[in-house]
């Protein structure tokens, strides 16, 4: 059995960091499905999907660390493509990853106690998104 659900967003974009968690756990409730797996993908190339610990000093720490990596000053050859100054945005996004599945026991997700499901958005702007959740088994 497989069911979709989706999650709509409202964001500010320059790594705004959203706890999902609860979102993918109501799916999987309401799919019925006691046992398989539940993926969240992003649809888009400026937005990744990863697990962190949902607390105030990973939520400064996660930007910065990507601020020092993939920095958002400096010019990009996909900028001067299309002019948007979001390159830095679509490499932060490949370097997270559009999509997690996470294994679903006993009608629940199994995770980390510490361990949440998270959206980030990388654009240079606010956006409207709509992530997808899609929960397979039986």
């Amino acid at each position: 059995m497989v069911e979709n659900y989706g999650i709509c967003l409202e964001t500010n974009g320059f790594g705004e960091i959203f706890d999902i968690t609860d979102k993918v756990e109501e799916s999987v409730k309401k799919s019925g499905i006691t046992n398989g797996m539940v993926n969240v993908f992003v649809p888009g190339s400026t937005g990744g999907i990863t697990t962190i610990e949902y607390e105030p000093g990973l939520r400064k720490d996660m930007p910065e660390l990507l601020e020092k990596l993939i920095p958002s000053n400096k010019p990009y050859e996909h900028d001067k493509t299309w002019g948007d100054g979001n390159g830095f945005s679509h490499l932060r996004a490949a370097l997270i990853g559009p999509s997690l599945t996470a294994p679903v026991a006993a009608g629940t997700v199994r995770h980390g106690t510490w361990q949440q499901i998270v959206f980030m958005d990388f654009d240079n702007r606010a956006r409207s998104r709509e992530l997808i959740i899609t929960v397979m088994g039986e």
